[in-house]
């Protein structure tokens, strides 16, 4: 009954949602002469640098893959970039957003579980865009995986579950220890080189790759790998912590944010 009451109440909210991000959309390229046009040529540009420098320019190649195409390290570099960088913008937007808020938060009483919601659909909407430019690659250069392609959205589900979670608790401690924010932006950092984003884990030495496991964004990061480079189905048994994980954030995300509700407002 309290689920669906909070459903309820942010159905209620939904146009202030909306209005949100279509005004956070436009604030992003105000004042710019090609406007909106940037969230597609900003994209576009990071694609045909991958494409040309590594594919025609260092003609580099992954090691042990079935793909034979020229642009398979290209393929294999956007699939990981762009999923980590849709996993990393939510949990860093995240981890500040009512600080980000605090002074809306103290003026206009509304749910404040919008927030992050706002954060998220930002954050997917950004990554959209991109994503749709990536896929036209793929079929432009045929490439494109065929029917395992739909395995991308429960692996993208599963992405922005994680790092709903995530940011959620970054959230709520931030709020009280702004140390949290400090110390999960160098992480971050750290995150992303122990995570097979630019090289293939099959480079790694075999001790070094035993500790892969212990990074929940390893295996999703090489799942998506796996159906636009590999073209593919994933391997769905190895995804179960990362989905254990996604869902036991969530649930502590949403405990510490209920009970700790009406203290933020009085330590913002």
């Amino acid at each position: 009954m309290i689920v669906l009451a909070r459903l309820r109440n942010i159905a209620n909210y939904r146009g202030f949602i909306g209005g949100s991000v279509r005004r956070e959309f436009q604030q992003k390229y105000r004042n710019s002469l090609l406007g909106a046009a940037w969230s597609v040529l900003n994209p576009l540009a990071m694609i045909v640098v991958y494409t040309v420098i590594f594919s025609q320019v260092m003609h580099s190649r992954l090691a042990n893959s079935a793909s034979t195409s020229t642009f398979a390290y290209s393929i294999f570099l956007c699939a990981g970039v762009l999923h980590w960088n849709l996993f990393a913008e939510i949990c860093s937007r995240g981890q500040n957003v009512f600080l980000d808020h605090a002074g809306l938060i103290k003026k206009i009483n509304f749910p404040r579980i919008c927030l992050p919601i706002i954060v998220v659909c930002n954050a997917i909407l950004n990554h959209a865009i991109i994503f749709a430019l990536f896929t036209l690659f793929l079929v432009v250069s045929g490439n494109f995986p065929g029917w395992v392609f739909a395995a991308i959205a429960p692996l993208l589900l599963l992405l922005v579950l994680l790092a709903i979670g995530l940011g959620m608790v970054l959230a709520v401690l931030n709020v009280f220890f702004r140390d949290v924010g400090q110390f999960f932006t160098i992480c971050l950092q750290f995150w992303f080189w122990f995570t097979p984003v630019v090289y293939p884990a099959s480079v790694l030495p075999a001790p070094v790759r035993a500790f892969l496991g212990w990074n929940p964004m390893a295996p999703l990061i090489v799942a998506f790998q796996d159906v636009l480079v590999e073209q593919r189905l994933p391997q769905w048994g190895s995804l179960l912590p990362a989905a254990a994980l996604a869902i036991l954030l969530c649930l502590l995300g949403m405990q510490l944010f209920r009970k700790h509700a009406g203290e933020m407002v009085d330590e913002l």
